[in-house]
């Protein structure tokens, strides 16, 4: 908690500092939000309220495009997920068929040799 709202974000905690971030881009009502590692050194509880938000934006018909190298939130974060390696995508899968084998299998495939389920 802040001790005042003329706090600057640069003395906020981690993920206060994440909860301002997110509100500057939410009050320009976009349809489309890119979150990059949302949730990187955080808390547990500011991860769960990103979590929250994150859901509530779908829920609203916002698209989120979500990058994470946490294989236990993109599995429980996605609807889809696609696996890149050296900027390259190596495999598609719906979030329902989607395992952390099959991720980390599919994160070391060579560029070019994309699998899908």
């Amino acid at each position: 908690r802040t001790p005042s709202i003329d706090q600057k974000v640069m003395f906020l905690s981690g993920g206060n500092q994440q909860k301002v971030v997110l509100a500057k881009w939410l009050a320009r009502n976009a349809e489309i939000l890119i979150f990059d590692e949302p949730t990187r050194g955080i808390d547990v509880a500011s991860k769960v309220d990103i979590y929250q938000l994150m859901n509530e934006l779908t829920a609203q018909g916002v698209a989120i495009l979500m990058i994470s190298s946490e294989l236990p939130e993109i599995l429980g974060m996605s609807d889809r997920i696609l696996v890149m390696n050296q900027g390259a995508i190596t495999a598609e899968f719906p979030a329902q068929q989607a395992t952390q084998e099959k991720i980390l299998q599919a994160a070391i495939l060579p560029p070019g040799a994309v699998t899908s389920e």
